[in-house]
């Protein structure tokens, strides 16, 4: 009968969040592997691959990723192996992919039908949890000049 692993140490190492990156690149990695390596560390009990998980479902409404955006340090931090740092850690990475978003705007993008329109707010809406209404000033060659 083949040995079930419970701890990071004793996966091989293309079976690790690490070692797969380095193989592959990060685009390979779950949404889990990727949180995992942010928080580096699990507990005596938990891998940081499956606090990682029991992270990933903490929203009740929002699963995954976008559950992420709908927690607070206090929500991260009830989770057990989740401290302060960690929880800073993972709502600065947050911020960073909200920043990210918003750079990408910063491009001249050129709107040719809503879809555009959308896909340029997209980032920032998801993570909202009430209505939001945006009105786009544009020029006649579809070049963004304001919103609000």
């Amino acid at each position: 009968m083949k040995k079930i692993n419970h701890t990071m140490k004793e996966m091989p190492d293309l079976e690790m969040p690490y070692g797969k990156c380095i193989k592959y690149g990060p685009k390979v990695l779950s949404d889990a592997e990727l949180l995992a390596i942010i928080i580096k560390t699990g507990t005596k009990n938990k891998t940081s691959y499956e606090l990682a998980l029991e992270i990933l479902c903490k929203n009740d409404i929002y699963k995954g990723l976008l559950g992420l955006y709908h927690l607070s340090i206090n929500d991260l931090m009830q989770i057990k192996g989740i401290g302060k740092i960690k929880a800073i850690q993972i709502l600065c990475i947050l911020e960073l992919a909200i920043r990210i978003t918003k750079e990408r705007k910063n491009t001249n993008l050129i709107i040719k039908n809503p879809n555009d329109v959308a896909n340029y707010f997209m980032g920032e809406l998801r993570i909202l949890e009430t209505e939001h209404v945006y009105a786009v000033f544009m020029d006649t060659a579809g070049n963004i000049l304001k919103y609000q």
